[in-house]
């Protein structure tokens, strides 16, 4: 009897147990999960959906935008919290912006530049945080003002040299936020100038009172986040109820039943769940 090569019978050994392990890792296994999935976790499994008049319109662990065709907040919605992933809560570009504190320095548009991105430019995260901040005060009518941001919603800072100084991130023929700074007049930033050799000074301004909340400025790490703070969702309850002509007990009642608390007792703020509170406001 012939017996078969010992290499063949190694690729066979080998084609077995690839099949083996594609039934039990490709088809068994995720059958499996699956089942005990939809057994025990059915609205976590299938993404938590949330629905409205039977269509689903968002979920509940997924943040989402309450804007207009143009960008614009929906004064009847409560706004969620600034998102980095894409072009604003993209599931299939979830991310943070990975700018840091120290990031304060905008690039000013320059029309003259060599490429796009030139004349485009690029905000620093201080100039974002700023002119959100800026934006939700105007919205909400109170002061959007902040330490280290100007008035017209840029950061302030000096590049400082011996005989002047430049507030970089206003580009001419903006007027300066400080008309001296010891001693030496300020001026507005020429685009595509370079100020790398002047010593960098923060401004912090004498603001004391902060009233526009860190959430409502700053994006979450994953840029998904559906939750805001308890005191943003108090921040634009004024709003909404002029909006909608309710009481604004009313508003402040709903947004106590859409306020999830801390993480077993103690980790983390107590949250406000935004398409849950708005679609609350439309059954109301």
């Amino acid at each position: 009897m012939n017996r078969m090569p010992s290499w063949v019978r190694q690729h066979l050994a080998a084609l077995r147990a690839l099949l083996v392990l594609t039934m039990v890792t490709g088809v068994i296994y995720p059958l499996l999960a699956t089942g005990v999935a939809q057994a025990l976790f059915t609205g976590k499994a299938n993404g938590s959906l949330v629905e409205k008049d039977g269509k689903t319109v968002g979920s509940a662990i997924v943040g989402q935008s309450f804007t207009d065709a143009g960008g614009n907040p929906v004064r009847t919605y409560f706004q969620s919290r600034p998102s980095a992933a894409g072009d604003g809560y993209d599931l299939t570009s979830t991310a943070a912006s990975n700018l840091g504190p120290e990031d304060i320095i905008d690039t000013l548009p320059d029309p003259g530049g060599a490429d796009e991105a030139a004349k485009e430019g690029k905000q620093s995260l201080l100039t974002q945080v700023c002119a959100r901040s800026k934006a939700v005060g105007e919205l909400e009518g109170v002061s959007g003002a902040r330490p280290y941001c100007t008035p017209d919603g840029v950061g302030a800072v000096l590049k400082v040299f011996p005989d002047h100084a430049v507030s970089v991130n206003q580009a001419c023929p903006a007027a300066p936020f400080i008309a001296t700074y010891q001693g030496l007049k300020v001026e507005c930033a020429q685009p595509g100038a370079d100020y790398a050799a002047g010593r960098t000074v923060p401004i912090r301004g004498n603001v004391t009172t902060v009233q526009v909340p860190a959430d409502a400025v700053t994006a979450s790490g994953s840029g998904l986040d559906p939750h805001i703070s308890s005191a943003y969702a108090e921040l634009q309850a004024p709003r909404v109820a002029k909006e909608r002509r309710l009481p604004l007990e009313r508003v402040k009642a709903l947004i106590a039943e859409h306020t999830t608390a801390r993480a077993l007792g103690f980790m983390g703020e107590p949250a406000v769940n935004v398409l849950e509170l708005n679609l609350a406001l439309d059954r109301s």
